[in-house]
């Protein structure tokens, strides 16, 4: 079988006529051009060129075979442009995100990916971080904006993306309750109890002196947003998505003991998938993430109130 290398020498010699000038066109020796011609002519069973005229002519199977011979590298070099032109990329991207990264800086990343990109076709799924995992390792994914749990085994690179401080929100009318009867008066909201903030909640209840607190899961960050404004109990949401509830009234962020474990984000893709462009939209995510981080740095500022008062501990 024979490959393009021999293929580009046939090619350039028809063309140019002469063993010599496509030798000093590609950059090798006549001897290395004339053996990869009679490489090629060994793997099509006949002679392609007439050598003992001036210029160097086809045969009359060369002639035929020099119009398909066109084609094919013509082909390859449309196949190579795809990964040295990524602007023109054109192919399908299977992204799988958490939803805190929907519900902040994702939009912006989108608006700006379409415009690096815009034959780009997106394939978007938002889940919990478990269930992207498990699908990128079943290849159902590209990538993935998501917290740790890459399968073990899975080929894959990673970068860091966002870093979310975690904060506890209550309805206002529920702050005389908790100074007088602590957080126990009220159950907790965090997501399903296979995503990692649950165990965390649990976790981080447990080194309060909770034993076996009263936890609602819901399964997406509005579902958390929701309950919470309409007084269901305490949730446990990341701070910048919320801000706007605090700042309207409707949700009220408490001063706790401690801090709650905060959330990070990594992009997380397949090594064999487009690993250039792979790593070109990481970068912009990162991008983006850092933007976000930047505008939102005065979250932390949210004023606090001093209502996680734990009667049962203090007796």
């Amino acid at each position: 079988m024979f490959d393009f290398k021999e293929l580009e020498a046939f090619v350039w010699v028809v063309r140019l006529g002469s063993f010599r000038k496509v030798a000093a066109r590609l950059h090798l020796t006549q001897p290395s051009i004339s053996d990869r011609i009679n490489r090629l002519e060994a793997a099509v069973g006949e002679s392609l060129l007439e050598r003992t005229a001036r210029p160097v002519q086809p045969t009359l199977r060369g002639r035929e075979f020099f119009e398909h011979a066109e084609r094919l590298l013509a082909g390859r070099e449309e196949a190579l442009r795809l990964f040295q032109n990524e602007e023109e990329f054109s192919g399908t991207l299977r992204l799988g995100i958490i939803e805190t990264i929907a519900h902040s800086w994702f939009p912006d990343f989108m608006r700006r990916l379409a415009e690096r990109y815009p034959q780009l076709t997106i394939e978007l799924t938002v889940d919990i971080s478990p269930l992207l995992h498990q699908r990128l390792a079943d290849n159902d994914f590209d990538m993935l904006f998501a917290m740790d749990g890459v399968a073990p085994g899975l080929c894959v690179e990673q970068v860091p993306l966002a870093t979310f401080e975690m904060g506890m929100f209550v309805a206002p009318q529920h702050i005389e309750t908790l100074r007088l009867q602590g957080p126990r008066a009220l159950p907790f909201i965090s997501f399903s109890r296979q995503a990692r903030p649950y165990g965390e909640l649990v976790t981080y209840l447990a080194e309060q002196g909770f034993e076996d607190p009263k936890i609602h899961c819901a399964s997406t960050l509005m579902s958390i947003a929701r309950m919470s404004i309409e007084g269901l109990g305490i949730g446990a949401l990341p701070v910048s998505t919320v801000v706007d509830s605090v700042k309207r009234g409707e949700l009220v962020r408490l001063d706790l003991p401690t801090p709650l474990p905060a959330m990070y984000y990594e992009a997380i893709w397949r090594t064999t998938s487009y690993p250039n462009f792979s790593r070109s939209v990481s970068q912009l995510a990162q991008d983006c993430a850092n933007r976000y981080a930047q505008e939102h740095a005065d979250d932390a500022t949210l004023p606090k109130v001093k209502a996680w008062t734990d009667t049962e501990n203090k007796n």
